[in-house]
């Protein structure tokens, strides 16, 4: 099975990324880190349940990588957006064998102490638009949630919306089994959460 690990906003730049986070829920992000194999950097939110936010975006005083980035950045443009959820197995290759053809393959990554694998696509681009999950498994103890200051804010439901809204509940099915990953029909690929926070209810998207 596939637990939700954590949700990450795509930007064109950081702070444009933490400005729409904290105009949105009302609280501030903390330093992330920076990802030397696709070129990105991060800063972080800690959320209720073990799970934690993160805004992602290229890093400009990075090389530009040989492969391309993940999450699709080297193609985003726009104001910042939810753009994909991110999922944690035990078994990343059983878990890769049950999903849709383009889920990736296994890359070994690390920050600082942290390390983990994750499936990328080589295009960069998840299934269903984000609306499927980018799969890893954590190598190791470490967890960044463990180490980020509690924000106050609970992820109560994430919506996926999505034109084949049938076929990504049966993507899902065999791996997510998570009463606050909703899927429902939609003109185009989105990704909603609605948090409890310090300010009361507050969705992102």
């Amino acid at each position: 099975m596939v637990d939700l690990d954590h949700l990450a906003v795509a930007a064109e730049t950081l702070e444009a990324g933490r400005a729409h986070v904290e105009e949105a829920l009302g609280v501030t992000l903390q330093p992330g880190g920076a990802h030397a194999r696709y070129g990105t950097h991060n800063m972080l939110l800690g959320l209720e349940d073990g799970l934690y936010l993160e805004v992602i975006a290229v890093d400009p005083k990075a090389p530009v990588p040989k492969c391309a980035r993940w999450f699709d950045l080297d193609r985003f443009a726009g104001a910042p957006c939810l753009s994909n959820w991110i999922g944690r197995c035990e078994d990343l290759d059983a878990a890769l064998e049950r999903s849709p053809e383009g889920s990736g393959a296994p890359v070994a990554l690390e920050r600082g102490d942290l390390r983990w694998h994750m499936a990328v696509p080589s295009d960069g681009t998840v299934p269903f638009g984000g609306c499927f999950p980018a799969l890893m498994k954590w190598q190791g103890p470490g967890h960044p949630a463990e180490r980020l200051e509690p924000s106050g804010c609970r992820l109560n439901r994430l919506v996926l919306s999505h034109p084949r809204g049938g076929d990504l509940r049966t993507a899902l099915s065999p791996l997510v089994n998570d009463a606050r990953v909703v899927v429902q029909d939609g003109p185009a690929a989105e990704l909603v959460a609605e948090f409890d926070t310090p300010n009361g209810r507050r969705h992102l998207a």
